[in-house]
């Protein structure tokens, strides 16, 4: 059976009493599913295209449109599912891979929703973050183990260095390629604003974002795209990047058809060449490799920024975030399994790694365990989609945490999961100059920074309901945390208390 047989995923759904036939939706639609019939006068559509962006939905002028997910299925059971069935089909008929974007789909827990944050009543009194201060920067880097002082007695201050943060939130890395100039630059302007980070992923950084620098971090992959002396220097930080949430155990790719102009020269790839990032470092094959690049780019930057190491959180992370905080870095990242991507294999997507809520739970226990949490800090992505997150995230021991999808989505992204085809119709996962323009960078960056200003006052709000005034004495108490609906052994690998204990 031919993939064209298969009866298409949605339906558009044209109300002809108020569609005027002004052809807005047949000029807004990338994926060319919507035609003009010139004899008849008519809009025509063709669904096997529509992958449910909702642009002609958004912009139809009489509100004539509207998509919805076909009711017409294959003869499943519990075991065959419609989209086990499809994807056979479309296997059979192409012999590929199959690709996927954003991240895991698949009704697995997410533990944020099984865990509730304490409040104080009478004994400890909850503090009102419109009257009274409430400190939401953070520091990230290594920390002092005890305190010491300099010759003359005076408290000795000098620590390595710390990235600062005017609240737990940091723009997770998407490389320019995968996303937009415009997207990049919304982040940029953002960050800035802000006082927080975005991360440029393994693409370099344009030659037009440099003067972000302060607000940049950096990220060296395993292609080693668009890293040189420069760029390393150029940012507030430098991440090595050793896997991802969205496809831990595998590298990366950008199609050649996305490889053009400022994406090549900024990559220092050839136009037309697939931007292939191998799965592993070809220098790193124990934590003895890893401390000698972390040195390395410590070095080429005269020891003057952090050094991140990004890995994916997988069953021994604890073991493996053991060893990267005796390598020498200054700080962990750790992602999810439900963390997006621009494009993953399908089966290594829904597939491979552990929820983000379990790995940083094990992690922060197993390094205060060895005495040497204070060595990193910690950052944690993978589908951290609110305030309530982060506050659930920083109780459990992360320092801050890396937020992209929820960007994205503030940025205009409707999850249609098809950032792979290079067709997004709001401008952020394509290189089609006539796409790309679709997003204003100013406009972005505003939205962007509504979303984060909006968070940071909840933020406070839930730590004032906790009785708490500040996010290092929120950091790793969870004691403040309760779960609701868990194993024994879930709780156990949480380290939190059952609701009502």
């Amino acid at each position: 059976m031919s993939v064209k047989f298969i009866y298409p995923e949605f339906e558009v759904i044209r109300n002809e009493n108020r569609c005027i036939a002004c052809r807005v939706c047949e000029r807004q639609c990338a994926n060319e599913v919507h035609s003009y019939d010139e004899e008849h006068k008519i809009m025509k559509c063709d669904e096997s295209k529509c992958v449910n962006c909702q642009r002609c939905v958004s912009l139809c002028p009489t509100r004539a449109l509207k998509i919805v997910k076909s009711d017409c299925t294959l003869r499943e059971n519990a075991n065959w599912s419609n989209d086990t069935i499809k994807e056979i089909y479309k296997q059979a008929n192409s012999g590929g891979v199959l690709l996927s974007s954003m991240g895991n789909p698949k009704p697995l827990p997410v533990y944020w929703d099984n865990i509730l944050i304490n409040a104080s009543q009478v004994t400890n009194p909850s503090i009102d973050p419109l009257r009274e201060p409430m400190e939401t920067r953070v520091y990230l880097g290594k920390k002092p183990r005890t305190v010491s002082r300099t010759e003359d007695g005076k408290l000795d201050c000098k620590l390595p260095p710390q990235l600062e943060l005017s609240m737990p939130v940091i723009f997770s890395a998407m490389s320019y390629g995968s996303i937009s100039y415009n997207a990049h630059k919304s982040l940029a302007l953002a960050a800035t604003e802000l006082g927080i980070l975005y991360n440029t992923g393994e693409g370099g950084l344009h030659e037009d974002f440099y003067c972000y620098g302060e607000n940049t971090i950096v990220q060296v992959a395993s292609g080693r795209f668009g890293v040189h002396e420069g760029y390393l220097n150029a940012g507030a930080a430098i991440e090595i990047k050793m896997g991802q949430g969205a496809k831990p155990g595998i590298g990366g790719h950008l199609p050649s058809t996305k490889i053009v102009g400022d994406i090549s020269r900024t990559r220092m790839i050839p136009e037309g060449s697939d931007a292939i990032s191998p799965a592993p470092h070809h220098d790193i094959y124990s934590i003895e490799d890893l401390r000698q690049l972390v040195f390395s780019l410590k070095e080429a930057t005269e020891y003057k920024k952090p050094v991140i190491v990004k890995v994916a959180a997988v069953h021994n992370i604890a073991a493996i975030a053991s060893g990267i905080a005796r390598s020498g870095a200054d700080i962990i990242a750790i992602d999810g399994f439900r963390g997006g991507t621009g494009a993953a294999p399908t089966r290594i997507r829904d597939n491979v790694g552990i929820p983000i809520e379990l790995a940083l739970a094990c992690v922060d226990q197993r390094l205060r365990d060895e005495g040497i949490r204070s060595n990193v800090s910690l950052v944690v992505g993978g589908s951290i989609r609110s305030a309530a997150d982060v506050v659930k995230a920083v109780a459990f021991g992360a320092d801050a945490c890396y937020v992209a999808t929820a960007a994205l989505l503030a940025l205009g992204c409707h999850l249609c999961r098809t950032c792979q085809s290079g067709k997004c119709n709001w401008g952020i996962a394509t290189q089609r100059p006539e796409l790309v323009k679709r997003l204003n960078p100013e406009t972005g960056s505003e939205r962007l920074i509504h979303l984060m200003t909006a968070w940071k006052h909840e933020i406070k709000e839930l730590m004032g309901g906790m009785g708490i005034n500040s996010i290092e004495a929120l950091r790793g108490n969870r004691l403040m945390l309760r779960g609701i609906g868990l194993t024994e052994k879930e709780l156990e690998i949480l380290g939190i208390s059952h609701a009502g204990e």
